[in-house]
């Protein structure tokens, strides 16, 4: 059963990230008996598959004797999930990875498949340890590409960026299971008292040293959103880069507040908290199903200065607003470069022509937050990539073009426990190799 649900979910996959996660739930849902280690696997395979389908296909390519292209993507997928068994899960036997996929082979409408699968995979299991691996010497590129399962693109530009040993930890590291962290909502309760409560719900988790609100999630008997503490709104998942973004633009009591991209409303409802629900937070979202994410959040947290409205923030908010804020948040669409290993899938979606675009939007959010910012309002630019273009090179092409705005030194602003996340610039950086969370950066800004 968990391999049939990962193999539907990655047959019905599309070009939109966390597509898989939604067609799993959705599996979940209408297989209730099912227990949380056969939900666990399901997920493993869906996201090892992902995040490591480049090397997975190049194993592939190897050891068949016809097109790779022609392969059809419920067959190619199967051959997906078994090899991604055989060559990188330890615990799974080869003779259960290779029988399970013939088996879903001979439920495909077309016959003699099962010989086809059962033939590649045996060719594959005979020849392991003989695959050809590019040489790290004659294309270091290739060899990072195949080697942790990167677009080439993209690993181009890191080691254009980089260097090829930085480069190679960046690549490692986007690659490691990420931690699960959760945002103690301190409306509700305090992060010692929340602590207390999730262990008696029989959660095994821990105070973390880097952010005053989080709490890091080591094992789960079942889905988060299932336990008590979170339908009495005593937590949001988030994770710690995340948590921290709300502290750098320091939201008090009675404030204004404008998040430009509100999403489902984890930096909206962080504010909130900070401001003790006094105050008014705008959040500004296009897609109505975040906005009514960003509701039914509001509500079980139970805040009530949040105010949700549909719109599109690219056009002119001052004609649609018709009042300043003092604070504005800008949580930019970008290309998620830094959160690769919470979402694999950024691997196969996303291209350099994506950079161009995404940055071309980032501006447009940043132009159009100033009309509405008053003057020395503070405004955030935040993003969860690693990308140059989505960053810094952002940072100065705003301020060429909006002379009344100026660069804050996060170095002289940002809480003391959070000094360390700010580099020599005055930007807040996060990295994966380093800090060991996911890749944000963040810049402050004044209107002078």
């Amino acid at each position: 059963m968990p391999r049939n649900i990962a193999l539907t979910a990655l047959n019905n996959r599309e070009n939109i990230l966390g597509f898989q996660e939604r067609t799993l739930e959705g599996a979940f849902d209408n297989n209730p008996r099912l227990d949380q280690r056969d939900r666990a696997f399901s997920l493993h395979l869906v996201q090892g598959v992902l995040r490591w389908q480049i090397r997975i296909d190049w194993i592939i390519k190897q050891s068949v004797r016809f097109p790779f292209a022609n392969i059809e993507l419920p067959i190619l997928n199967i051959l997906r999930l078994a090899v991604y068994q055989i060559f990188l899960m330890d615990r799974v036997p080869e003779s259960a990875a290779v029988n399970e996929a013939v088996k879903q082979a001979g439920k495909l409408p077309k016959k003699n498949l099962r010989g086809v699968v059962n033939g590649i995979l045996r060719n594959i299991c005979r020849k392991k340890g003989e695959m050809v691996f590019p040489d790290a010497d004659r294309d270091p590129a290739l060899y990072l590409a195949i080697t942790y399962a990167y677009p080439m693109w993209l690993v181009k530009q890191w080691i254009r960026e980089h260097g090829v040993g930085e480069a190679e930890k960046m690549l490692r590291a986007g690659n490691d299971i990420p931690r699960l962290f959760i945002r103690t909502n301190t409306l509700g309760t305090t992060r010692e008292k929340l602590l207390e409560i999730l262990r008696e719900e029989g959660i095994d988790c821990s105070l973390d040293l880097r952010c005053p609100e989080a709490i890091e999630i080591a094992r789960l008997k079942g889905p988060l959103h299932k336990l008590q503490a979170f339908h009495q709104g005593l937590f949001q998942v988030q994770s710690r880069p995340a948590q921290i973004c709300s502290h750098l633009l320091f939201p008090e009591s009675g404030e204004s507040v404008l998040d430009v991209c509100a999403g489902f409303g984890g930096k909206s409802t962080h504010m909130a908290a900070l401001m003790k629900d006094r105050g008014f937070i705008l959040g500004v979202d296009t897609n109505r199903e975040r906005i009514q994410g960003l509701i039914h959040s509001t509500g079980r947290l139970g805040i009530g200065t949040i105010m949700p409205i549909i719109a599109d923030a690219t056009r002119s908010l001052h004609r649609l607003l018709k009042r300043p804020f003092q604070k504005i948040l800008v949580d930019a669409p970008c290309s998620g470069l830094g959160v690769i290993s919470r979402h694999p899938d950024i691997k196969l979606v996303k291209t350099g022509k994506d950079i161009e675009r995404l940055a071309e939007l980032q501006q447009s959010l940043l132009n159009r937050a100033v009309e509405v910012l008053e003057p020395e309002g503070k405004l955030l630019y935040v993003t969860c990539t690693v990308s140059k273009e989505e960053n810094e090179n952002n940072v100065e092409r705003f301020l060429r073009r909006n002379s009344t705005m100026a660069l804050i030194d996060l170095r002289k602003s940002a809480p003391g426990w959070a000094l360390d996340l700010v580099d020599g610039n005055g930007f807040f950086r996060t990295l994966p190799h380093i800090h060991g969370m996911e890749g944000f950066f963040g810049a402050l800004f004044t209107k002078k």
